[in-house]
């Protein structure tokens, strides 16, 4: 009986500290989420506050461009901090990613605007992006890593699944403060200062996040490593010049971090972009959608993580990027549908098409100048799909809106014309359940290729060199891949005149990985991470 008893005792404080290792990494991450996400949710403010006026589209172009900048820099933060956590520890490397992207968030709410600084607003804010996506370079990999080798055998996938939470939660977190604050001081305040305070307001998450993560031990593979003399003296050379390893690292990065990057990110983010700034929902009931959506959804990537520990992480990964690429489209035209009904039947019954002597010039950050990047800049903005054409010299632009033509561009004109043809900017009558359905149905597709990422990831590489191993492939695909994922299909939309030509993108690259995955990516749930 005393000895029943005794390990029970010593089962409940093993759980007991794995719960608090999960929710000691988990909080540290949401935060580092919440304040990436910060910045791309209110990226419409800061085009007019840190950027040239002059030509909205490029400017709000301008401020993904920045966004992506973060991403952008991820990976040189994954080699940095990466090797680190090989050398001096899990726990120490995380801890040094969440005070700079904390004292960075909250310098950006400190920030002076174009019109006070001149091109210091864009130059600053640009260099805090990339002090950022330094410190998120680096914080997944110590994380994932710290949970997974705390994680019991047969429980990696579950475990670590709550650290894939935490994207979708800071991201949330970011859309309840920001929705907060603007009901609070109103919209005409928020755009002047009331953006600056979810920025400052970090400062408490920091410190509630920087408490419980020292309270945290060292991970326990790590420390029998240091005891054995197995930390590795160079772990970024031992990483990527031994071409085992290398191998290990181009099979996750194009067989899955690639094709799971692009599906959470058009999801999630780029689908909030698509509502707001193309189907043109009010910010409360995008908010509202997507609030409850992600709620519902959250708990799949869970779930699936969980089954990985039963079924395997490959089918659930490959099964999730072949549904992203066969159904991210058609989800997108049932947004529409749902979200704007009116404005996807004006396209339907008042086709746009622009006919012009020269071909159009559209640049992604100069000032439009002929009456024809004008018009496909005027139409990009409303939400509305158009087919552009070159006519004979000396013709000039005529762009035609459903029966009727109008010559050159006047903005008062083509604004009156689409009223008379029955268009309307504001939403029409709303469904939100489904809404709400397509929000979870790409919730789906995020948990079945997020959710039993970490713990493949964890297990794909050698102890002494796995934060390193796991870190650059993952922020390659999330860096590059994802970071410009809203600019990249923003500008496709502006160049073919097709609402939804931007989802191309991230259709394409899931299914190449989904095929690349099939035939390369090896089963990893059995394997031992010690």
């Amino acid at each position: 009986m005393a000895i029943a008893s005794l390990v029970d005792r010593s089962r409940e404080y093993e759980e007991g500290r794995m719960r608090l290792v999960v929710v000691a990494a988990s909080l540290g991450t949401v935060f580092e989420w919440y304040d990436f996400f910060l910045y791309g949710s209110l990226a419409v403010f800061f085009s007019a506050l840190f950027f040239p006026p002059g030509n909205e589209t490029a400017a709000f172009l301008a401020s993904l461009a920045t966004f992506g900048a973060g991403f952008a820099v991820r990976p040189f933060g994954a080699l940095v901090f990466g090797a680190l956590g090989d050398r001096i520890g899990r726990k120490r490397s995380f801890l040094i990613t969440m005070v700079i992207m904390g004292l960075a968030t909250l310098m950006v709410g400190m920030l002076p605007t174009y019109a006070q600084a001149g091109m210091w607003a864009p130059i600053l804010l640009v260099t805090l992006r990339l002090a950022q996506g330094l410190a998120v370079g680096g914080e997944y990999g110590g994380a994932a890593t710290y949970v997974a080798e705390h994680a019991p055998p047969g429980h990696r996938g579950y475990a670590t699944s709550w650290l894939q939470t935490t994207g979708t939660i800071g991201f949330l977190l970011s859309l309840v403060v920001i929705l907060a604050c603007r009901v609070a001081v109103g919209d005409e305040a928020f755009r002047e200062w009331g953006w600056r305070i979810p920025f400052l307001t970090s400062i408490l998450l920091l410190a509630v996040s920087l408490y419980i993560r020292l309270r945290l031990e060292e991970s326990p593979i790590f420390e029998q490593m240091k005891s054995e003399g197995r930390i590795s003296s160079a772990p970024i050379k031992e990483s990527f010049a031994d071409w085992r390893n290398l191998k290990s690292v181009l099979i996750t990065l194009f067989g899955i971090t690639t094709g799971m990057t692009v599906i959470w990110y058009t999801s999630q983010f780029h689908a909030l972009f698509f509502m707001q700034g193309v189907l043109q929902v009010d910010y409360k009931t995008s908010y509202a959608i997507f609030a409850i959506g992600l709620t519902v959804g959250m708990p799949l990537i869970v779930m699936f993580g969980a089954l990985s520990d039963r079924i395997g992480r490959k089918p659930i990964m490959v099964a999730g990027m072949l549904l992203g690429g066969l159904t991210l489209i058609p989800a997108f035209h049932a947004l529409a549908n749902f979200t704007n009904p009116g404005l996807s039947a004006f396209s339907e019954q008042n086709p746009v098409k622009i006919v012009a002597d020269r071909g159009c010039t559209f640049s992604l950050f100069a000032k439009p100048v002929s009456d024809c990047d004008k018009a496909r800049n005027f139409f990009s903005r409303n939400g509305l799909s158009y087919t552009s054409m070159t006519s004979p010299s000396g013709t000039g632009v005529v762009t035609t809106i459903g029966g009727r033509q109008l010559v050159g561009f006047d903005e008062a004109i083509y604004k009156k014309a689409l009223d008379e043809a029955g268009f309307r900017a504001a939403p029409g009558t709303v469904n939100y359940a489904g809404a709400i359905a397509i929000v979870v149905w790409l919730s789906v597709l995020i948990g079945m290729v997020y959710g039993p990422m970490a713990a493949f990831l964890v297990e794909m590489f050698p102890a002494n060199i796995r934060s390193t191993s796991l870190s650059l492939p993952y922020h390659l695909g999330v860096g590059i891949l994802g970071g410009f994922l809203p600019f990249a299909a923003s500008a496709l939309v502006i160049y073919q005149g097709n609402i939804f030509a931007g989802l191309w993108y991230p259709v394409g690259i899931a299914l190449a990985t989904a095929v690349i995955g099939m035939i390369f990516l090896p089963e990893t749930k059995d394997r031992t991470i010690g």
